[in-house]
């Protein structure tokens, strides 16, 4: 007997799937091969993005009364600020950015881990210890050395993009069988 809760259903839209886990290989294969090239030409796109949104917000503070115009204004001039310089210096951004969002894992990994330990402690079992010395101990890994931490991650995501994408196409052929 088998279990139809596990199986995937049928479905009209399984080349979106497909579609998806190509996309996935193909980047993937670019963040693994030149991940200093896509990481540059990533950059640029997000700088291109914040500029656009920034932009759009500009034009929420005349068009939209259901937000306070500080707010819009505020996130407009910074989304420009921040499309401007990384347009400006793509280099500097392509380094940068990465290096910012692993000091940021790199202190919630100290802190979750932190809060597990506490939560092993009072009652929660070996566990969440566990799970919190792994956590603090990759925490501090990210936060002594950042920039080398910032250099791996386009490889680590190109591994995992790779592996989602065979996933995907996977999915995409089940769902239509």
């Amino acid at each position: 007997m088998t279990n139809t809760a596990f199986l995937p259903q049928r479905s009209s839209v399984w080349w979106i799937f497909l579609l998806q886990g190509f996309a996935g290989i193909i980047l993937g294969l670019m963040l693994v091969t030149e991940p200093a090239a896509t990481v540059l030409t990533l950059t640029t796109f997000l700088g291109f993005y914040w500029l656009i949104l920034g932009m759009l917000a500009l034009v929420q503070v005349f068009v939209d009364r259901d937000t306070p115009w500080f707010w819009s204004l505020l996130s407009g001039l910074v989304g420009i600020l921040a499309g401007v310089l990384v347009l400006r210096h793509p280099l500097l951004a392509a380094i940068t950015v990465p290096t910012l969002i692993v000091l940021i894992l790199g202190i919630q990994g100290l802190a979750m881990g932190v809060l597990e330990i506490i939560a092993a402690f009072s009652g929660g079992g070996v566990g969440p210890f566990i799970l919190g010395a792994i956590n603090v101990v990759v925490g501090i890994l990210l936060i002594s050395s950042p920039v080398a931490a910032a250099l791996a991650v386009p490889i680590v995501f190109g591994v995992l993009l790779l592996i989602q994408g065979v996933g995907l196409i996977i999915l995409a052929f089940r769902v239509r069988a």
